[in-house]
């Protein structure tokens, strides 16, 4: 398969993952502003190691998934099931104050450690990624193989560092509006989260 179309895909998704507000955005903000970019780019280069290895594993069940469709209603329904229990937990979060996260404190002279730490903190995105190969995979636009798997997960690193990069630079423009967005994230993440619930039971209720 085509180098570059592999590269580009995994930028691609890895941009569009890292675009949305999440923890994540906001501490290389606040990162940005107390420590300073040099200091937000060793955080976010952070980020992007384990982001490497997750869109990896990612690919890597994609590809399981695909030549074994057999048993794809049965991950249909897990896969609902963990919908359901994600969105009461993100409107249980939304609503119970004293259950949101408090701020991260980072040391500058462990930057980068500290955003591989949090990094791994960030659960979906594996199913994240997972999710996006595997619907490559049913259009034919990716081929999995390890050499695929490689380059699309280099594209991801450089979409994802170049995401929050641009957050680092701009952060002093999009602080409060970030923030604004974020308190409401859970909400969002739980409607959305529902939604695809009910449209998958719905789904599988038909068949």
């Amino acid at each position: 398969m085509n180098f570059l179309l592999c590269l580009v895909l995994g930028f691609l998704v890895a941009a569009l993952g890292s675009i949305t507000p999440s923890y994540l955005n906001l501490t290389v903000v606040k990162y940005s502003l107390k420590s300073g970019k040099v200091s937000a780019f060793y955080l976010i280069g952070g980020f992007a190691t384990v982001l490497f290895f997750q869109a990896n594993i990612g690919a890597y069940f994609s590809d399981i998934l695909m030549k074994n469709s057999e048993y794809i209603t049965l991950i249909q329904k897990i896969g609902t099931g963990i919908l359901i229990l994600l969105s009461l937990n993100f409107f249980r979060i939304h609503f119970n104050p004293k259950n949101k996260k408090k701020k991260f404190k980072i040391k500058k002279s462990k930057a980068y450690f500290s955003g591989i730490g949090l990094s791994l903190l960030n659960t979906i995105a594996i199913p994240f990624y997972f999710t996006s190969i595997s619907l490559l995979i049913s259009l034919n636009y990716f081929e999995y193989s390890l050499l695929n798997s490689l380059y699309f997960s280099i594209g991801s690193t450089l979409g994802s560092f170049s995401l929050y990069a641009l957050y680092a630079i701009i952060a002093s423009r999009i602080e409060h509006k970030l923030t604004t967005i974020a308190n409401k994230m859970n909400l969002i993440l739980g409607c959305l989260t529902g939604i695809v619930a009910i449209g998958n039971f719905v789904y599988l209720y038909a068949k």
